[in-house]
């Protein structure tokens, strides 16, 4: 395989020979055409099983398909029928018909799009790591694409929720600057932890600085979609997303996240005692039970409460909220005490309109959001202690014992650290 070594002085490029790609790519046309034996060979065996007489007719002309290690070349298979009952068409699963690139490049060219790269300069850009197969993205192929995500988002906007149970939700808005009328969009997203633990995207809209009408909208869709009422929902302080959860689902219990509170409350102390503020903090979220947390608010009040009045104010009128976690399994309380899931995700897309000037549409923002989430959604692990969803996620009552002499073991210390160190501050408390 032949690669473009990139040269930013402005020089032309000039190519190199790469053994390693091109001994993968290799042994990837290897296994590519042993794969489409076992196809057609199955297919062969399924219809002289039937009572049809057909035999193999050789191969398709040879095409080249993009991969992630450059083109690979393959032959597909032909059938061919001899009892006159009509020709057969065999389509591999593995490599359909006209396919000319692989789903990874897909992946590929949305992440570019999101980091900054303009559909005239995808193919260039590309070019660099997939070799001159990269050529074959042209704007066009870009702009369908875009077109092809715009449907599939559309489609997943309707699916049906109700086959899952979601013991857990996260919500959080995302905001992106884009070209128009409007200057920034608000994208309102809820991920769902469903009764294995797994984690869902459950939606993406567009939304109002997060307001009370806009969350109740995105809520409203959810139950009509036969989404349950979750046990708790986890968000930042946005306002507008508790008073419509409290609306739309009265019973589940709300936990602030403690990245977006402990950002909150640093806010209102020098920079130079920020460190030790945020130790004490810490002390806070990692009490073994709900009794040590309260003490550790308590003493936090004492502290600073003569000198920093409006920090301790700022964590002391959420302390309900901000302890809800205590409710549940101690292996979700890791998982449970900020919505880290999603600023993780999207925080990429946040950076794209500083490389790009103009950026994209509402309707193109969203479907790349769409791709980048589902992209992600792929590598989300199950939560801790899985197992536990079953009953629904709920800390058992401890058991009621009497006399003198007994004593009730805490909770183990969950593991894990929260560390505030994202420089995007949360909006609202």
């Amino acid at each position: 395989m032949t690669m473009i070594t990139p040269d930013f002085s402005g020089k032309p490029t000039y190519a190199v020979t790469d053994a390693v790609t091109e001994l993968l790519r290799v042994h990837a046309r290897h296994l590519i055409a042993t794969a489409l034996e076992v196809e057609v060979t199955e297919m062969v065996n399924e219809l002289k099983s039937a009572g049809r007489d057909v035999v193999r007719n050789g191969y398709l002309p040879e095409r080249s398909v993009t991969t992630a290690i450059g083109d690979v070349e393959v032959e597909v298979p032909r059938i061919r029928s001899r009892d006159g009952n009509g020709s057969i068409n065999f389509s591999s699963k593995l490599i359909p018909p006209y396919l000319r690139r692989s789903k990874s490049i897909d992946t590929w060219v949305a992440y570019a799009y999101l980091k900054g790269i303009s559909e005239r300069d995808m193919a260039q850009v590309l070019e660099v790591v997939l070799g001159e197969g990269a050529k074959k993205l042209t704007p066009n192929v870009v702009s369908s694409l875009k077109v092809e995500w715009k449907t599939k988002f559309d489609e997943w906007k309707k699916r049906d929720l109700s086959r899952d149970t979601f013991s857990y939700i996260y919500a959080d808005g995302i905001y992106q600057e884009i070209r128009g009328d409007n200057p920034k969009l608000c994208v309102l997203v809820v991920i769902g932890v469903d009764d294995q633990g797994r984690k869902h995207l459950l939606t993406l809209e567009n939304g109002t600085r997060e307001s009370t009408q806009s969350w109740r909208e995105v809520l409203i869709d959810l139950k009509s979609r036969g989404m349950n009422e979750p046990l708790l929902a986890i968000g930042d302080g946005a306002l507008g997303f508790w008073a419509a959860l409290s609306e739309i689902y009265p019973e589940t219990k709300h936990q602030r996240c403690w990245f977006h509170k402990t950002a909150n409350i640093l806010n209102y102390v020098p920079k130079s005692l920020r460190p030790k503020v945020k130790e004490d903090i810490h002390e806070i979220w990692k009490s073994p039970t709900r009794d040590h947390a309260k003490r550790a608010i308590a003493t936090f009040e004492t502290k600073y409460g003569a000198k920093y009045p409006k920090a301790v104010h700022c964590l002391t009128k959420d302390t309900d909220a901000l302890l809800a976690f205590y409710d549940f399994p101690a292996e979700h309380w890791v998982h449970l005490r900020t919505s880290n899931p999603i600023e993780s995700t999207f925080s990429i897309v946040r950076h794209r309109t500083i490389k790009v000037k103009g950026a994209f549409s509402n309707e193109s923002a969203l479907a790349m959001l769409y791709q980048l989430g589902l992209e992600a959604e792929r590598s989300w692990r199950r939560i801790t202690g899985h197992e536990r969803m079953a009953s629904g996620g709920r800390e058992p009552p401890p058991p009621a014992l009497t006399g003198p002499d007994v004593r009730l073991s805490p909770h183990p210390a969950p593991t894990g650290r929260l560390s505030v160190t994202w420089e995007q501050l949360p909006v609202g408390e």
